[in-house]
């Protein structure tokens, strides 16, 4: 269900004069060229209010996700493991027998779901391989020969490629690409009508371009290129409106259930959701206690305002992503907030922090 802003506060738990303040910060942001264009949503106790668009946008768009991909194809991989086809400590190697290339052989699922399988974030030939308009497999090949920076479980450090090779796990098994399979096990299930991994060449149009350098623009892969957006990286893909992303968040809310069908089960909730972290007593104790992670989900940490901001509750998770691309699920007060935007945030998301502050704001 949706709302207008002057029946939120009495109707599930929104103040509509921090509404308004959300709303004015972005048209700010947008109409001074800040951020060329950005929407968001925010639901609770089962609503949600209607999408808000700034700048050059409209509900016809849609937005590459970048890095809020990742919690879709870990999904795709979980939904294996509650069919019986996968455990999270079967080895990589197992499944893909080409992965274990340069001492690779104890990379388990689940390192590659916590960011601790040691893969680097992007290959060293990421620029080349894209300048080649390489395929998903030609990705694999590259990511199967690459040596680890570290032990498997002993580290944690942000890994897309860790990701991508969950994709290639979901295809060996399932026997269907990973963008096929979120297409009729997710996407179709949910109602993500407006979502793809690998979007169209129809469909390209509509996708809002993303702030690229002049570099970038000197390519034919950048983010906004028909290569990428068709490509459908499984590490950052995705793209989506907020209204159907919002859909996965409820998801992740109503422990599993769309309506009154169940998708996943709440065990697998639980699992996607809890600190992933803590118990690989390998892992250094500042990392296990104050970066913790879930299975594709980022968990709050303590003491940072990196892209979450300052206001989420301790159960809070979600995502971020390179493009501008904010998430967060906070189940002890049952909201999700969905922001997309086409402005690269940098290391710490300053921006998005601040929009995410003061949507939680908003919550009464």
């Amino acid at each position: 269900m949706t709302g207008s802003p002057e029946d939120l506060a009495d109707d599930f738990g929104l103040d509509s004069d921090r509404l308004a303040r959300v709303d004015s910060l972005l048209e700010t942001w947008t109409s001074t060229g800040v951020i060329p264009a950005a929407s968001y949503i925010l639901g609770r106790h089962g609503r949600v209010i209607a999408p808000r668009f700034f700048g050059h946008v409209d509900g016809q768009n849609l937005f590459l996700s970048a890095s809020i991909t990742k919690p879709l194809t870990v999904l795709a991989a979980m939904m294996l493991v509650e069919r019986g086809s996968l455990t999270l400590d079967d080895r990589v190697a197992d499944i893909l027998p080409t992965f274990a290339q340069a001492g690779k052989g104890e990379v388990r699922i689940r390192h590659l779901m916590t960011h601790t399988s040691g893969l680097p974030d992007m290959l060293p030939e990421n620029d080349a391989l894209r300048a080649e308009h390489a395929t998903t497999e030609e990705f694999q090949a590259a990511i199967d020969a690459t040596p680890l920076r570290f032990v498997p479980g002993t580290q944690v450090r942000y890994q897309s490629m860790g990701t991508a090779t969950l994709g290639s796990i979901v295809r060996a098994v399932s026997g269907t690409t990973l963008p096929s399979f979120l297409t009729s096990e997710v996407f179709g299930p949910l109602g993500m009508h407006d979502t793809w991994l690998g979007t169209p060449l129809a469909e390209q149009s509509r996708v809002a371009p993303v702030r690229i350098s002049p570099e970038q623009a000197a390519t034919d892969w950048h983010w906004n290129s028909a290569y990428w957006l068709g490509f459908g990286a499984p590490w950052g893909g995705l793209t989506t409106t907020a209204s159907d992303y919002g859909k996965l968040c409820r998801l992740m809310l109503d422990q599993g259930r769309v309506g009154a069908t169940r998708l996943i089960a709440p065990a697998t909730v639980g699992a996607m959701t809890r600190n992933q972290i803590a118990p690989m007593v390998t892992i250094p104790e500042l990392d296990r206690q104050h970066r913790p992670w879930g299975l594709g989900w980022r968990l709050s940490w303590p003491g940072s305002s990196a892209f979450f901001g300052d206001l989420l509750g301790p159960r809070a998770y979600g995502h971020w992503g390179a493009t501008g691309t904010l998430c967060w699920i906070d189940p002890d007060a049952d909201a999700f907030a969905v922001v997309l935007t086409t402005l690269p945030p940098g290391d710490q998301g300053t921006h998005l922090a601040r929009i995410s502050n003061a949507l939680a704001a908003c919550l009464t």
